[in-house]
């Protein structure tokens, strides 16, 4: 998880050429100008206890139907795409993990992993018809890694499923509410996901506007 010092170095294509795209007073931000990702400047990243005292007040649960009701909007689109009694991963499965449960209720086997709360490293060395990422993508602090890791699990024909809210541009990042968690620092845009499917030869879909679906086809070109 250890990320990279340069501040100008892109955590998810590795080009150098980060420019500053907006500071608050508590955090610098800079918006690569190859895969147009957002990025907070490493040294201001939270530490790791900070980081899970944060995550400890979360009060996500099975039983709360709002948060069902939340991630149905993941859940709903992928659901409908798999084969019964299908296998997935739910990645970043929080403190109390739900989304597994849904698809455990429609009939799917699942695993679960989260860097504090389930670290199991060896569901990441198996592979998947379906991985979901919901909430977790902004956390990485390393996510080429984490994302190349995850594409990785996917049997060919799997697909991955992600929730995460979309940068616009600066005027509306400068009112964005999503970028004052201290433990979200990386910002994803439409065309970050686009470069990421032009990288894996992968079918891309945005289903809603925060709901990101990936289709790793059967044969790469």
């Amino acid at each position: 998880m250890t990320p990279n010092t340069n501040s100008h170095i892109c955590p998810i294509c590795e080009s150098a050429d980060g420019s500053e795209f907006y500071q608050d007073g508590h955090r610098d931000y800079f918006r690569c100008q190859t895969c147009d990702l957002v990025f907070v400047h490493s040294a201001q990243f939270l530490s790791a206890e900070d980081e899970k005292a944060r995550y400890d007040l979360h009060r996500n649960s099975p039983d709360d139907q709002g948060y069902r009701r939340f991630l149905s909007r993941v859940f709903i689109p992928i659901q409908r795409l798999l084969a019964p009694g299908s296998c997935g991963l739910d990645f970043g499965s929080g403190p109390g993990p739900t989304l597994s449960r849904m698809f455990e209720e429609a009939g799917h086997s699942m695993a679960i992993y989260d860097h504090f709360y389930a670290r199991n490293p060896s569901v990441l060395e198996k592979q998947y018809d379906f991985i979901t990422a919901t909430e977790v993508m902004e956390h990485l602090h390393n996510p080429k890694k984490e994302l190349d890791r995850l594409w990785a699990c996917l049997k060919p024909g799997a697909r991955l499923g992600i929730m995460t809210k979309l940068v616009l541009d600066r005027e509306a990042f400068a009112r964005w509410h999503y970028k004052n968690d201290p433990t979200h620092v990386c910002f994803f845009s439409r065309s970050t996901f686009e470069w990421l499917a032009a990288r894996w030869q992968a079918e891309l879909t945005f289903a809603g506007k925060d709901v990101i679906l990936f289709y790793k086809k059967n044969q790469e070109l």
